[in-house]
């Protein structure tokens, strides 16, 4: 893979003249090769990885994990149904996967009931959902190859009799 993508994928904070120095070409070089990745639809998004653990703010928001056993379309494959399952708003990321299920989606919703109301309502009706599994996320460790830190456990005194 091109350096300059691999620098922006660890940190896409980096300057275009940080990836010059690092990569021994011109700065606007660089931004040249950026913009075509951008325009040719390489570079997606620049966004950061937060660690919603140490926020401040009371988000309750809970995500799972949901593996989803399909019947492909007849001449439309599992693009198709995949397409019409990763619309939903729910939805934050789709897998075609090899094994015993065919699709795997990370989902959030408000509250676990959220979520279950978007597996029996929207999900499992669809003409060729033949099953799913949904496995809610307790805790997160790493995201994107990113150790996250955990916040401070209080301590608890040791009680003994």
């Amino acid at each position: 893979m091109d350096p300059i993508l691999e620098m922006l994928e660890r940190d896409s904070r980096l300057t275009a003249e940080e990836i010059a120095k690092a990569t021994k070409q011109s700065a606007s070089a660089v931004k040249s090769r950026i913009r075509e990745y951008e325009k040719k639809g390489v570079i997606v998004k620049y966004k950061a990885v937060i660690n919603r653990e140490l926020v401040e703010e009371d988000d309750n928001s809970v995500r799972a994990i949901i593996e989803v056993k399909v019947t492909p379309e007849k001449d439309k494959g599992f693009d198709h149904l995949a397409e019409r399952i990763y619309r939903f708003p729910e939805v934050l990321s789709c897998y075609l996967l090899s094994g015993s299920y065919d699709l795997l989606l990370v989902v959030e919703g408000k509250n676990i009931q959220t979520i279950a109301n978007f597996v029996a309502s929207k999900l499992s009706p669809l003409e060729n959902v033949r099953g799913t599994v949904t496995h809610f996320l307790l805790k997160k460790y790493k995201e994107s190859g990113d150790i996250l830190k955990t916040a401070e456990e209080t301590k608890r005194m040791a009680v003994s009799f």
